[in-house]
């Protein structure tokens, strides 16, 4: 195991082609995604064997891997592992199903800082919603960095890694979750929706917010009305208001703590 070469803070790094295979085969340790040198013959079980653990690959020139790995034998293979194995869909449903209470989700649609990422986890975690869902690809995963940021919240809060935030918001649906996208382009101000009910709540990357393709397969839309010059808040923010309206409406005599 190594970390890339100046910085404290990034995800670890396994490398090497027997010891990334190995930690395919096993499963024990959540690996973020494996990088490749090339696709042919040499490598072939290596990414067929990510691809059936849903690891995304990555192909990456030697150059790379020189310089990802400058002290190692890397020979073009290497693995970011994640802080903290991903869940299913299906478990945070479950969840909420044993709890006896109505699903209360985040889907997140390109949340690239890890910073970022980390601060709505803990914010989820804290308002008591059963999951977090987040794309493989253009997104922050569960590194080192969104554990620290999430101040431990990362430890209590499933989050789910979708190949595809369209299709996965199609399934929650389909389980009876309306899916609301929180865009400042809504109408609906957010405190004039029911949260007590079955609930996903998607929210954009910086910057560019929710994709108008994973918009327009949200049931609704809300809108944090802002009273300033600026129109838009940092996803966390935003995050944080929304869900503790959820927590208004689904406790208004104040919420009891439970266990995660």
């Amino acid at each position: 195991m190594a970390r890339p070469a100046g910085s404290a803070e990034a995800p670890e790094i396994l490398y090497g082609l027997h010891a990334v295979r190995e930690a395919l085969k096993a499963g024990n340790r959540p690996l973020q995604r494996v990088l490749v040198i090339r696709t042919d013959k040499q490598f072939t079980d290596l990414v067929q064997l990510a691809r059936s653990r849903r690891v995304p690959i990555h192909v990456q020139p030697l150059t790379f891997f020189d310089r990802l790995v400058p002290t190692g034998k890397h020979q073009g293979v290497a693995a970011f592992t994640s802080a903290k194995a991903y869940q299913s869909e299906e478990s945070i449903l479950a969840r909420a199903a044993q709890r006896h209470e109505a699903p209360l989700l985040v889907v997140l649609d390109g949340v690239e800082d890890p910073h970022n990422l980390g601060a709505v986890l803990r914010t989820a975690e804290g308002a008591g919603a059963h999951g977090v869902l987040i794309p493989e690809r253009r997104a922050a995963g569960l590194t080192s960095v969104v554990a620290k940021a999430s101040a431990g919240a990362i430890d209590h809060i499933p989050v789910a890694r979708v190949t595809n935030i369209s299709r996965s918001i199609e399934s929650l649906k389909s389980a009876g979750v309306w899916i609301y996208g929180v865009t400042p382009s809504a109408n609906t101000v957010f405190t004039d929706i029911d949260l007590r009910e079955p609930v996903g709540l998607v929210l954009g990357g910086e910057g560019t917010g929710i994709r108008p393709s994973v918009l327009q397969h949200c049931d609704d839309c809300v809108r944090i009305p802002l009273r300033g010059r600026i129109q838009s808040l940092n996803v966390s923010a935003a995050a944080a208001i929304v869900l503790f309206e959820a927590v208004r409406q689904r406790h208004p005599t104040g919420p009891d703590s439970t266990e995660s």
